[in-house]
């Protein structure tokens, strides 16, 4: 019960162990890398997305954009491999065309390739561009840029020049280049897709566009081609509206339109004022805009190739291509990685060697105790499982420095009262040889006073070695605890009556059997009473008392004296002096080896300084206790606590 009270209040709180240290260092540490990870790799992986998508995109559109000039260009699919082929080598990308059935018009696999996904990645018709992909929308012959009608600019149909008005259109282009430039206009000539050409500037003044000299007129005027296809271009733009019963339009050369003058009925050559763009409501403007696209995409539908589907995807699949990320973009996030991974790994390094320290100092005490060197006491951390091993190894090293210097005085012990008789028979001896002393009784008697001395420190030194080994043989058998006081009361008067002191047998109540070993018994209680007779001064008295204790408590907290009516639970012997007492100081070594309160180790008082030591011993292997308490100028009392125990079978060996 101590043992798991001493466990429980040694445990300490989880927050204050090394566990829960250790738990929070990696648990804080992985809550760091795991969300430093996450934000690095979300903020990498993200940004290398986005620039693998959009490059992946980059070239869909431009796959898209090649393919929709040439379905602008051509009226038919037919010869479009060639183009697809070389696109799919440029691109590293399968390019497939199919109808609008799936029929194949081109694949750059040769139809050997995967299946093609449900879903094409694109419809090309140049007059539907889709704008997400291609931004190249026109609205018009004289390529004017237009995001409404969806038709692409290359795709011209009757409005293509021939070759003899492009070189005219050309040649008028340049003169009208060289007299901007002559005036300091930055002037360049293009052609557009229908063989316009067209002048770009980078200023214009009212001065230049107001030259004679410089006037674009001769250049803005269509020809004879760009006149026929806008006729009849505005002649499917008016039937349109007359379906829908709205006025006719004249339409310019820029697609734009206004309304025709409506005239009365009355003489031709009356002039009817022309309204203005301005007059037509916002509706008759959408209806009119709707019908020019329908006519449009009417006019231009037998010049271009007919919708088909777009089905791009990786060589070696028919799905869409997922987006890999480059080894740029790889080495950024592996870079990111191995940067988290470091600042953990510093972090852990840290903390480990924060809890290490401590660890290593423990481990080079012990190593400078193993190799015989003195360990000085290490500073404790904490307070957590390191911090309290720490303090333990301290307590252990006081307590080996402890038991280092009893051992050392013990041999210095055992050295001088070996000695002590050993020299008196030698010395002795050797007068004797050289005729100094003669051999009568007296010599003899004095050399085997020495002889029974040593014997019996020798006795006692092996006592204590079988009690120490576990070697110590007890014959138990029943004890009448107060005829054994008598016995041993009796041995001892004599030599009480020569110091004047008297000695005095309670016995009072009959006291509990013992099984013990007899012999050893009278042995423990004699050493009490021969220390008890040599402390107390003449005139003194010393009791020996014996009684059965029980569950029953006196007073001061003392098993209540007599309990041997009920559960006996132990066997209590006394031996009180009224001796000079021990110092409070003193009382934790009076069972310790050769210690005396005599300091000068003078043997004028007797003893060994084994009797009580040898007390503790033979107590313990009865399965009791011995305890002392004194006050100095008073007396002491030395107790032994004994159990009742059972008999058990003579000649067992019992471990102190």
């Amino acid at each position: 019960m101590r043992r798991r009270d001493r466990g429980a209040r040694s445990r300490l709180p989880l927050r204050k162990s090394l566990l829960g240290r250790f738990l929070g260092v990696f648990a804080l540490v992985a809550a760091c890398s795991v969300a430093a990870t996450a934000w690095l790799a979300s903020q990498t992986t993200s940004g290398a997305l986005k620039q693998e998508q959009g490059q992946a995109l980059a070239d869909d559109a431009r796959i898209y954009d090649a393919l929709l000039g040439y379905a602008a260009t051509h009226p038919r699919w037919d010869g479009v491999d060639r183009e697809v082929a070389e696109l799919a080598s440029r691109f590293g990308r399968r390019i497939a065309v199919t109808t609008h059935d799936r029929g194949p018009l081109a694949d750059s696999a040769g139809g050997a390739g995967p299946q093609l996904p449900a879903r094409p990645s694109a419809v090309v018709d140049p007059l539907s561009v889709d704008s997400a992909l291609s931004g190249a929308v026109s609205a018009g012959p004289g390529d004017a840029t237009s995001s409404t009608d969806r038709i692409d600019t290359r795709a011209v149909g009757p409005f293509r020049l021939p070759p003899s008005e492009r070189r005219e259109l050309r040649a008028r282009a340049d003169r009208l280049a060289a007299c901007l430039q002559r005036l300091g206009e930055n002037a360049v000539v293009t052609d557009g897709p229908s063989g316009r050409p067209r002048i770009s500037r980078s200023t214009a003044t009212s001065g230049l566009l107001a030259s004679d000299e410089c006037s674009t007129t001769s250049l803005d005027t269509p020809t004879a081609t760009e006149a026929k296809a806008l006729e009849t271009l505005a002649k499917l733009a008016n039937a349109c509206l007359s379906r829908q019963d709205r006025p006719a339009v004249t339409l310019n050369a820029d697609l734009t339109w206004q309304e025709r003058p409506r005239r009365p009925a009355g003489p031709a050559d009356v002039p009817m004022p022309v309204p203005a763009p301005s007059e037509i409501d916002r509706s008759a403007d959408e209806a009119v805009g709707s019908c020019v696209n329908t006519a449009r995409r009417e006019q231009l539908s037998s010049y271009v190739a007919q919708p088909a589907l777009l089905f791009i995807g990786d060589p070696d699949k028919g799905s869409v291509p997922g987006f890999d990320l480059s080894a740029a973009n790889t080495a950024r996030i592996a870079g990111a990685a191995a940067l988290v991974l470091a600042l953990t790994i510093g972090v852990s390094v840290v903390m480990g060697r924060r809890l290490v320290r401590p660890l290593r100092a423990l481990t080079g005490a012990a190593q400078r105790m193993k190799e015989g060197g003195e360990a000085a006491p290490l500073t404790v951390p904490a307070d957590h499982e390191i911090g309290q091993l720490t303090a333990a190894f301290n307590e252990l090293t006081e307590h080996r420095a402890r038991l280092e210097a009893q051992r050392k005085a013990m041999v210095s012990d055992v050295a001088h009262e070996l000695r002590t008789p050993l020299s008196n028979i030698r010395g002795w001896l050797e007068a004797a040889q050289d005729g100094v002393a003669d051999t009568d009784p007296a010599l003899i008697a004095s050399l085997l006073e020495e002889a029974v001395q040593l014997q019996h420190i020798i006795d006692d030194l092996q006592d204590l070695a079988q009690a120490d080994a576990g070697a110590l043989r007890l014959h138990r058998e029943p004890v009448d605890v107060a005829e054994l006081l008598g016995q041993v009361a009796a041995a001892h008067q004599a030599e009480a009556e020569r110091a004047g002191v008297s000695l005095v047998v309670e016995a009072p109540q009959p006291v509990p059997e013992l099984t013990a070993d007899p012999v050893r018994l009278r042995q423990v209680i004699g050493n009490l009473v021969s220390n008890a007779v040599r402390h107390t001064p003449r005139g003194g008295r010393v009791d020996l008392r014996a009684y059965g204790a029980g569950g029953a408590v006196g007073s001061g907290g003392e098993p209540a004296r007599g309990a041997h009516d009920g559960a006996v639970a132990e066997v209590v012997v006394e031996v009180a002096d009224t001796g000079s007492g021990i110092a409070a100081g003193d009382l934790p070594y009076v069972f310790d080896r050769f210690w005396r309160a005599e300091r000068s180790r003078s043997r004028r008082t007797g003893g060994s300084g084994l009797g009580l030591a040898i007390v503790r011993k033979l107590t313990e292997a009865h399965g009791g206790s011995a305890t002392a308490a004194s006050t100095e100028g008073v007396g002491s009392t030395f107790t032994l606590r004994l159990p009742p125990g059972v008999r058990e079978d003579a000649g067992r060996a019992v471990k102190a």
